[in-house]
């Protein structure tokens, strides 16, 4: 197997609003997450927050020292949590000795202290596609899966602003309980293709988003920085995005997508956002 991971520094916004275009994909895209029988991550600076991407094939990938190193433990969830949710096919994690079989769009949650993981597919020729964060634990809390029924359906948005959509929030402390970690999955309904507007901050969490789902022939807007100063990233399929705590994180794409959307830091209140209003954004 192969485990490529890379770190990403944290950014001031007057350095990003000095980018270039190829400095903003360097130093917020995470362009490659998934290929076939590798393990790639992306250890951030911002809340800690590792994000991963695990595509077994013939056979299993494993969570080994390497990433223990990165993060400065014996085992990777020595003191950390993880949460992931399969966009590929059928597949398995085995955490400690437990099977957990996943579906489509089903998500996992493994507590502080798990020590052995390992991720592997039904079928080689569709494999299982694991997108995985992980955040600073400071207790234990109970591994469990969370399938798409399991999760938390909000509908949002209206067809007449292009922006009509399905929020599930899966890692979420109404479903299960965790220390910091929050993730979900949003689905645009066809015909829209904003994935929230008014666009907003939250300043005291970081978050992620891995945008999936989109054709070969399209692409998601991700507009992102300081409302007053805002820049912009063309993310394809499978390609993951970090949002600093003091930028708006929001887009536009050719056609309707999928994403998943994952935060830590100081709350895990998911109401806690400061919206801009639309005529401040520049």
């Amino acid at each position: 197997m192969t485990t490529t991971i890379e770190t990403r520094h944290a950014v001031h916004y007057t350095q990003s609003e000095k980018m270039t275009g190829a400095e903003l994909r360097q130093n917020f895209m995470i362009e490659t997450l998934f290929a076939a029988g590798e393990l790639n991550a992306a250890y951030t600076h911002y809340d800690r927050m590792l994000v991963a991407g695990a595509m077994p094939t013939t056979s299993a990938l494993s969570v080994g020292a390497d990433l223990a190193k990165t993060v400065g433990t014996e085992y990777l969830l020595e003191r950390r949590e993880l949460g992931l949710i399969n966009v590929g096919g059928k597949g398995k994690v085995v955490a400690d000795g437990t099977t957990y079989e996943l579906d489509f769009q089903d998500g996992l949650y493994l507590g502080m202290g798990v020590r052995e993981i390992s991720f592997e597919s039904d079928d080689a020729s569709q494999p299982a596609k694991f997108y995985i964060n992980s955040a600073p634990a400071h207790t234990t809390f109970p591994s469990r899966i969370i399938r798409k029924a399991d999760a938390i359906e909000n509908h949002l948005g209206d067809q007449l602003t292009c922006n009509k959509r399905k929020l599930y929030q899966y890692i979420h402390p109404k479903v299960l309980p965790t220390c910091q970690l929050l993730m979900g999955l949003t689905r645009l309904e066809p015909g829209s293709v904003w994935n929230t507007m008014p666009a907003h901050l939250h300043d005291r969490r970081m978050e992620a988003y891995l945008y999936f789902e989109i054709p070969q022939d399209a692409f998601v807007v991700h507009l992102m920085g300081r409302p007053e100063a805002t820049g912009h990233l063309i993310m394809r399929n499978e390609q993951a995005v970090l949002s600093p705590p003091w930028s708006i994180h929001c887009g536009s794409g050719t056609n309707a997508y999928a994403f998943i959307w994952s935060m830590a830091g100081d709350n895990q209140s998911f109401t806690d956002m400061d919206f801009v209003p639309m005529q401040d954004l520049k």
